[in-house]
């Protein structure tokens, strides 16, 4: 999803350099130019848009890591019976 949208401002900002509406880059420089405007700009947008797919993933990383430690405990106390 943050491919598309830097893909877009990508595009976005392509276009604007080449009507005019943005300043092109210095000599040859002009696709770098393009990638830095396009990355500037994808970056809040990914910050903001992709917010409730970013908190979805905190959970499920959170309850896996929870269950994981649950489990590990499990065993942990259960060799402690069986050395005792």
């Amino acid at each position: 999803m943050r491919l598309s949208i830097f893909v877009s401002c990508f595009l976005v900002a392509a276009v604007a350099v080449h009507f005019g509406l943005l300043p092109s880059g210095v000599g040859g420089s002009n696709v770098i130019w393009v990638i830095l405007l396009a990355l500037v700009l994808s970056a809040p947008l990914s910050y903001v848009l992709l917010r409730k797919q970013r908190d979805e993933m905190s959970e499920q990383i959170v309850s896996t890591v929870g269950r994981t430690k649950a489990r590990l405990e499990a065993n942990r106390s259960s060799e402690d019976h069986v050395s005792l």
